[in-house]
C-alpha cells in the first residue's frame, strides 16, 4: 500500500504549468512541523515536494498561496534522471490525489499567510453591552 497524508504550510506560491502534451501540472512544497523536536535539532519542519495533476492541479494553482496550511492525500513516487553532467539524480515526490484547506478562515491571515491577524478579543458575541443585544 502506498498512501501519504500530510498537513503543512506552503513554502511559496504553487507553480502551475502545462506539459508539452497540454496536461495541467502544479508543483509546490509544504513544510510539515515535526511533532517532537530535540533541542539539538536545527530544523523544526520537514519539507516535501508535492505534484498535482489535472483538476487537482488547477484547484491548487487557483486557490493555494504561500503560507497557507493545506492537507494533502496522495502517494509517494520516485523519479530518476541524468543531469547535464551525466550524474544520476533521484527525487521522491508526493503525487496529490486529494487536497484540502486546513486553515480556519482565509480572512484571519495576512497576505503572506504567516501571521494571524487580531480578530478582536476572541469572544463569540459582539462587544456590546448585554442590554443592547438583539435577542
Amino acid at each position: 500500500m502506498n498512501k501519504v497524508i500530510l498537513m503543512g504550510r506552503l513554502t511559496k506560491d504553487p507553480e502551475l504549468r502545462h506539459t508539452t502534451t497540454d496536461k495541467v501540472v502544479c508543483q509546490f512544497r509544504i513544510a510539515v512541523e515535526k511533532r517532537f523536536v530535540r533541542q539539538e535539532d536545527r530544523e523544526k519542519a520537514d519539507f516535501f515536494p508535492i505534484v498535482a495533476w489535472g483538476k487537482t492541479a488547477e484547484f491548487c494553482g487557483k486557490y493555494f498561496h504561500k503560507g497557507q496550511r493545506v492537507a494533502v492525500v496522495g502517494r509517494l513516487q520516485n523519479n530518476s534522471w541524468n543531469d547535464e553532467q551525466g550524474n544520476r539524480r533521484t527525487i521522491t515526490e508526493v503525487i496529490a490525489d486529494e487536497v484540502y484547506f486546513a486553515d480556519s478562515k482565509k480572512s484571519d491571515y495576512t497576505s503572506d499567510g504567516y501571521d494571524q491577524k487580531q480578530t478582536g478579543d476572541g469572544d463569540f458575541f459582539p462587544s456590546e453591552s448585554e442590554d443592547e443585544l438583539p435577542f
